[in-house]
């Protein structure tokens, strides 16, 4: 399926409104799911509420090939590391599957796409909850009989995990770990697994040593404060000694650490752990994860405090390691939106803006950059001028909240960032946006982002234009059916994959197409 085919010769499509009021156009049904699903956390954004987005997605659903959905689901776990919306999906394709009776290759893949998508064992009972509301299992109606592929992927899944994650994760929840073994009656693949289901059954899990477990013990009995951060500060030593603590565990612990004066030892190999790059690229953080690390810290009064931002600048590094970036022949020019709309945080328990989502992938992506611009947009323009030695996360920060507002104000220009570069005769190879596509603009005349590209084009023809798309509204400010104009979403490096991908001649929704089942 082709979203970027040539329109010589051919009508471009009519405008529609944007959720500001704006110029824009509409997606085809998979660009729309494929923006809609990566964007999700499944909580309130600025312009839809969380229920909204879910209406829409399963609105969308019905107009997508099956198979696309499935890749689709599979694509929004593996690559873009979301945890909830997969899970909607796959409940959701299982349900479209006995209504609209898919074939038996459907039907297949149906119990595939469950399996791929269950990393954690608490995504079983996550996904047999979601059933149950999902096919009004609720009240007096007991969760008592699973679709046939939905049951069968979910046994498979049963067999990815030992007793530790199944204890870590058998919680008091609405569907229980145990209610989840005797619905789908997984078959263990050794006697030992046997042995493990049996201790399901009987409530017999052995209590999993956590971090969490040894930590609320810590100081337990003691009245005096000083007496109680010294047994923590013995138990994060021991935690990182003895290598108990996963990579997101230790990125948001850095400043319970430092405030418990760990050792040097202990700092020196907490800093070599988050610059690993193999430790890196095994966490599948969200870049923005650093970035929220390096805040945390960045005032804590603590000679140990430049080691972590230093090890966390490092990580980053490493995130950014398998980017394609451009050389020196390919000139990139880089704007994020910090409009108001921008201001809603990633979900209702982030302390991440969207607009700083949105400026740690455009600060990866000039990192990968020779011939790089990079500048930021709201009710007016500005170029920034930030220098490559002080490292992705510093420039970041840099940027504060506070900043933000003074420096372009609160409405969505970004026409003005295409008449920059007609005002100043700059030519681009590259031009890349990173919004929530919401643009308008505030001065109320006949410029739209779309009517400025179109003479940026004129001026420059062989430009091309990349949407990144981090809220997922369901349009752009310039149809994606046109000549050298590109939409990517997501909020994870992984969409630079996208972006590598469209360099050889394809697109998003044939790289989730070519995904193997």
């Amino acid at each position: 399926m082709r979203l970027n085919s040539k329109t010589t010769g051919t009508r471009r499509p009519a405008p529609i409104k944007n959720r500001a009021g704006g110029e824009a156009y509409s997606m085809t049904a998979p660009l729309e799911l494929y923006a809609a699903v990566c964007t999700s956390a499944l909580s309130d954004k600025f312009y839809e509420s969380s229920d909204e987005r879910l209406e829409r997605i399963l609105r969308l659903l019905p107009q997508v090939k099956p198979h696309f959905a499935m890749k689709l689901a599979v694509y929004a776990r593996e690559q873009m590391h979301l945890r909830t919306i997969p899970v909607v999906l796959a409940v959701e394709i299982a349900k479209l599957c006995n209504e609209q009776d898919y074939g038996i290759y459907e039907r297949q893949m149906v119990g595939k796409t469950v399996n791929r998508i269950v990393q954690r064992a608490d995504e079983i009972t996550e996904l047999l909850s979601y059933y149950q509301t999902a096919n009004d299992r609720t009240g007096t109606k007991k969760l008592n009989k699973l679709s046939k592929q939905v049951q069968k992927g979910l046994s498979q899944a049963f067999n990815k995990f030992n007793e530790y994650q199944f204890a870590k994760y058998d919680r008091g929840t609405a569907v229980k770990l145990r209610d989840a073994l005797f619905l789908v009656h997984p078959k263990p693949k050794n006697a030992e697994q046997q042995i493990i289901f049996n201790k399901i059954a009987d409530k017999d899990l052995d209590t999993p040593e956590t971090w969490e477990v040894g930590l609320s013990g810590a100081g337990q009995g003691l009245d005096n404060d000083e007496e109680k951060m010294e047994a923590k500060k013995e138990v994060w030593e021991a935690l990182v000694a003895e290598e108990q603590l996963g990579y997101m565990a230790m990125m948001r612990n850095l400043r319970n650490m430092l405030q418990a004066g760990v050792s040097r030892k202990t700092i020196d190999k907490v800093c070599e752990f988050l610059a690993d790059p193999e430790q890196v690229a095994k966490s599948k953080q969200f870049p923005f994860r650093f970035l929220a690390a390096h805040r945390e810290i960045a005032n804590i009064s603590s000679v140990d405090t430049a080691p972590l931002m230093e090890a966390l600048e490092k990580a980053m590094d490493a995130s950014a390691a398998n980017i394609q970036g451009f050389d020196r022949d390919t000139s990139v020019f880089i704007s994020t939106d910090f409009s108001g709309s921008m201001g809603s945080m990633l979900s209702e328990k982030s302390s991440i803006h969207m607009w700083e989502v949105a400026l740690v992938l455009a600060m990866l992506m000039r990192d990968r950059c020779k011939s790089v611009i990079t500048s930021v947009f709201g009710t007016t323009h500005q170029v920034l001028n930030l220098s490559n030695r002080s490292g992705i996360l510093s420039n970041c920060a840099k940027l504060s909240v506070d900043q933000r507002n003074d420096i372009v104000g609160s409405s969505t220009n970004g026409h003005l960032v295409i008449q920059h570069l007609l005002d100043e005769k700059i030519v681009m190879d590259k031009v890349m946006l990173f919004s929530d596509m919401q643009l308008w603009n505030s001065g109320y005349d006949s410029r739209s982002f779309a009517s400025k590209w179109h003479d940026y084009k004129r001026f420059n023809p062989k430009a091309k234009l990349y949407l990144f798309d981090l809220q997922g509204y369901g349009d752009t400010p310039l149809s994606t059916a046109e000549q050298d104009v590109y939409l990517i979403a997501g909020w994870s490096e992984k969409i630079f994959g996208i972006l590598a991908a469209l360099e050889r001649g394809s697109n998003a929704v044939a790289e989730i197409e070519a995904i193997e089942l």
